[in-house]
């Protein structure tokens, strides 16, 4: 302020101007300087050479799908996690018509004599549904998606009939090994049909888990849920680690180290269990369970084994999915106005 005061006096000794000393005169000039409106990068853009850009992007193909935006959105935001909102929905559902997965009951050793082979009951086929058409019909959304989009896949890389031709062999290889581990764990077993079931590369993925099992209960053996008016078809009741467990044998093309990989089958595994506790064909009570992953090449089979606390939150999920079903049948019921 000083110099500019005495700027002012030099002025008036000059007798060419009439400065008045005002506040606000010494702060003119940066005011108009700061009111000045700065020019945004944007209008320097030629805005004809971008409307051209936008719309050869928008022209080009091929048309954009669910697995594309994925993985643009992936790039762009980073994954999506929902396991977070999945579990808040799932603690916030309660099944509305509750029954025990466990028999108070029933004692937790089986009763079997040295002489008696495991329990191999036929499934009777009829109206009731199985465990596996429930699953089926009550996929999620994104379960359904992911489905279909592998599906489409197969189809375009095989076409329709090797596809087909796929799948057949898919069962095929799944009955196969079924067959040879029900042949390898019953007792009249002999080490020539063992060493022949060593051939197969599911055989020898599940070797090391074959050793810890013992006390075979059943085999392929049917189950019905008299209560919550179900049926099933389970591969084995067996001993684990001394835990009897329903195991379930499963074969894979890659692997699934984690039992979230196995999708529904934690819930297949419980379903059987709670008819095993409340079928009168059975007289123990399975409170473990164990899913096998096998694979084709040999390597070793990935087990899942499943303690009493997982298998009671798996059973709280299999009841919303078998209300799920229920209503669904109801609803489908309901003749539609005409």
């Amino acid at each position: 302020m000083k110099p500019f005061l005495t700027i002012c006096r030099r002025l008036r000794s000059l007798n060419r101007f009439s400065v008045k000393s005002s506040p606000l005169a010494s702060f003119s000039t940066s005011l108009y300087l700061c009111g000045q409106k700065k020019k945004s990068s944007y209008e320097a853009v030629d805005q004809a050479k971008y409307s051209r850009l936008v719309q050869s992007v928008l022209s080009r193909g091929p048309v954009q799908t669910p697995e594309s935006l994925f993985q643009e959105d992936d790039i762009l935001y980073g994954p999506v996690s929902k396991q977070k909102a999945l579990e808040r929905e799932q603690r916030a559902r309660v099944p509305q018509n509750w029954f025990p997965i466990f028999n108070e009951e029933r004692n937790v050793k089986p009763h079997s004599s040295a002489s008696s082979g495991p329990l191999k009951i036929p499934l009777q086929r009829n109206v009731t549904p199985s465990v596996t058409r429930i699953l089926q019909q009550t996929m999620t959304p994104e379960q359904s998606f992911f489905l279909e989009r592998w599906k489409q896949r197969m189809v375009r890389e095989l076409g329709e009939d090797g596809f087909a031709e796929y799948t057949k062999n898919i069962f095929f290889q799944g009955k196969q090994f079924h067959e040879a581990l029900e042949s390898i764990l019953s007792p009249q077993e002999n080490l020539k049909g063992t060493e022949e079931h060593l051939q197969c590369g599911y055989i020898k993925s599940v070797q090391h888990i074959l050793k810890e099992i013992s006390g075979v209960q059943a085999l392929e053996s049917a189950v019905q849920h008299e209560a919550l008016k179900y049926v099933g078809l389970l591969d084995c009741v067996a001993e684990y680690h001394g835990k009897l467990c329903v195991i379930d044998w499963k074969t894979s093309e890659k692997p699934k180290p984690f039992i979230r990989d196995t999708y529904d089958n934690p819930l297949q595994v419980v379903a059987y269990m709670g008819a095993v506790n409340h079928d009168t064909h059975y007289s123990f009570q399975v409170q473990c369970g164990l899913i096998v992953v096998a694979y084709k090449d040999g390597s070793p089979a990935h087990p899942h084994f499943m303690d009493e606390e997982l298998c009671s939150k798996y059973w709280t999920k299999w009841l919303l999915r078998l209300e799920e079903y229920t209503e669904k049948q109801k609803n489908q019921s309901i003749p539609k106005p005409d």
